[in-house]
């Protein structure tokens, strides 16, 4: 038995760019869309005309609070899942609005189907919400020109999903030794405002000279005790103030450079950008975007001044017609083995290929790299927080020593 055919109303945008709309009979969306690429153009909306006013609607889980790289990521694979499947881009965002538990998400997902049903691309309307980075935009713009939004859309969500992974990473191996370092801070503020006065009156009664170390401890409690306000300020004061610095380039590039050669966690933030800066420009090349963009916005979105400023040499040199390889290796801060497979990649035509095998690789040295910090810095900070406890125990209790010599 054969399908029962149907009137659908759409609005799509001829070859040109031009807006059209009207209807056309079909057995389902899918058959419609189809039949619309056919003719050379680009669905909007396709609705079916009934007088039900029912609406079908798949349900996608999302998830609330602001829009984070995560939601971004599930967002596009969602979008990316429904346009292969055949719904129209109208369709899919207006789906996507109404079933997301993102507040912020929802109103933007919202605004951006309105763009996009005034006539406005998909591009364009992203354009207009800072919550999509230029990365994510220049893809969408590469993947509406090719016709292939839903594969773009897909590696999108793959380089953000594994952007995620990475920053979870190091936040997890920084959040031993942060919360190593707060419960000392918190026991020597303790022992200083508490336990360390109790000893002065008794040390006082005793008379004699104290030794140093307790001299020292005794200065720091009446530090703490007389000064305990600006010492609680400070902290955030700050981390203000270095908040503040950052948003200056020249204090920002010095600051970042000091952070690749922090010892023990500076090589680890090294990959980490290597591997930030290799995945994005492959993302962007396999999409289809000119070198010289996938350039500039890569240099915009490595959350380094010193490497940025590296990619920015290196987008000039390209201008004037040298390769990629060749002014990589005037940077120290990228390794001859980057250098070299950019190289190839570039002779072998495959640089956005290679890109990737580079970014994977730098993936796995992360991963490695954390776990072995993490193993180190285990007995490490253990032995830190019981030398500084320990120490403190012993200042108070040298003058004990001398109670012997000072009855004699």
């Amino acid at each position: 038995m054969a399908a029962a055919t149907a009137t659908f109303k759409y609005k799509a945008r001829d070859s040109a760019g031009r807006p059209r709309e009207g209807t056309v009979e079909g057995t389902d969306q899918q058959m419609v869309v189809a039949r619309l690429r056919e003719l050379g153009m680009f669905p909007l909306s396709v609705e079916k005309q009934d007088t039900s006013g029912l609406k079908r609607e798949i349900k996608f889980p999302g998830k609330g609070g602001k829009v984070k790289m995560k939601d971004l990521a599930i967002f596009s694979r969602q979008f990316a899942t429904m346009i292969s499947s055949g719904l129209t881009l109208l369709r899919s965002l207006t789906i996507l609005a109404d079933q997301s538990d993102n507040p912020k998400l929802t109103e933007i997902v919202g605004k951006v189907a309105k763009s996009v049903e005034e006539g406005k691309s998909l591009s364009e309307a992203l354009t207009e919400h800072e919550e999509f980075p230029k990365l994510y935009v220049a893809m969408v713009r590469a993947g509406e020109t090719a016709g292939t939004l839903d594969l773009v859309l897909l590696r999108i969500a793959e380089t953000m999903e594994k952007d995620v992974a990475l920053r979870r990473k190091v936040k997890s191996t920084m959040t031993y030794p942060g919360v190593v370092v707060i419960m000392a801070i918190v026991l020597t503020t303790i022992m200083l405002l508490f336990i360390v006065p109790t000893f002065v009156g008794m040390f006082e009664s005793l008379g004699g000279e104290l030794p140093l170390p307790t001299k020292v401890l005794l200065l720091m409690s009446t530090a703490v005790r007389k000064l305990w306000f600006v010492l609680f300020f400070l902290p955030i004061v700050a981390w203000k103030g270095y908040k503040r610095a950052r948003k200056v380039p020249r204090v920002r590039a010095r600051l970042d450079a000091l952070k690749l050669k922090v010892p023990v966690f500076g090589n680890l933030f090294h990959k980490l950008a290597l591997a930030r800066f290799t995945r994005n420009l492959s993302t962007l090349l396999h999409a289809g975007v000119p070198i010289l963009l996938a350039l500039e916005i890569t240099a915009e979105t490595i959350d380094n001044a010193v490497i940025s400023r590296a990619v920015a040499d290196v987008r000039i040199a390209v201008r004037s017609g040298e390769t990629v390889s060749k002014p990589l290796a005037n940077h120290p801060v990228f390794p001859p083995m980057v250098v070299q497979m950019v190289g190839v990649g570039e002779e072998t035509g495959a640089l956005d290929e290679m890109l990737r095998r580079i970014a994977d690789f730098y993936d796995l040295e992360v991963e490695a790299t954390t776990e072995s910090l993490t193993a180190a810095l285990e007995p490490l900070m253990i032995g830190v927080l019981g030398g500084i406890v320990g120490a403190m125990v012993i200042s108070l209790y040298m003058p004990m020593f001398k109670i012997f010599d000072l009855v004699e």
